[in-house]
């Protein structure tokens, strides 16, 4: 099955070719772009085809980055993995960036993710040493987030990683879109919907009091 990955959950905008029967990456293109995943996610999935030598209707599965991140990046992400797939025909899966960052460094031990989501708050979740989520994803205030780290026998990784326990190194939150797309060969359509993993509530609220009245 030929899957096309997509993420654009962060700073970067990548996309993937991955041919999951041989278990082999055929092409790759994208960039940290820091803004405008809308304006260049296309330029780098035909690029990404190019790279892999195939037509777009060769994809049978697309997997696509669903957060924590950033809030426009993850709905243009989404969008367009939804409506490829529904041109295309073909099923799509929504893979956690907490998810990805797991993947990218087992170890053989339990293992904590922590991401820096501003505001003195963490978007955090435990997985087990088979990779298996041990815990649902969650938001919580730093302080909250250290006394979980520390009773976590086990890695932690992240970007929030040197905020919850002394003596650990910063981390990133990049994800490989290699992973991403191996979990995206992997994972059920039907229990991994494209759907935006949003932690935190939206800042923009109704204002209340200005309603017009209808005629």
């Amino acid at each position: 099955m030929i899957v096309l990955a997509i993420d654009t959950a962060g700073t970067g905008c990548y996309a993937a070719l991955y041919d999951s029967n041989r278990d082999a990456v055929l092409g790759v293109a994208g960039a940290d772009i820091g803004r405008g995943h809308a304006e260049r996610l296309m330029e780098f999935v035909d690029a990404a085809l190019d790279a892999a030598g195939l037509d777009i209707k060769a994809v049978g599965r697309i997997a696509v980055t669903v957060g924590p991140g950033s809030f426009t990046g993850i709905r243009v992400g989404v969008a367009a993995a939804r409506g490829l797939a529904l041109a295309l025909g073909v099923p799509t899966v929504g893979v956690s960036s907490l998810a990805a960052l797991a993947a990218d460094h087992r170890t053989g031990a339990p293992l904590m993710v922590a991401m820096d989501a501003k505001r003195d708050e963490v978007y955090w979740q435990r997985f087990a040493v088979d990779g298996s989520e041990a815990t649902p994803a969650a938001i919580a205030a730093i302080t909250e987030a250290r006394a979980i780290a520390a009773v976590h026998d086990g890695a932690l990784v992240g970007s929030a990683a040197h905020l919850l326990r002394d003596g650990v190194s910063q981390g990133i939150d990049s994800v490989s879109i290699a992973t991403v797309a191996r979990l995206g060969a992997q994972l059920s359509p039907e229990n991994h919907l494209p759907k935006p993993l949003y932690l935190r509530g939206p800042d923009a609220k109704p204002q209340a009091g200005f309603a017009i009245r209808r005629a």
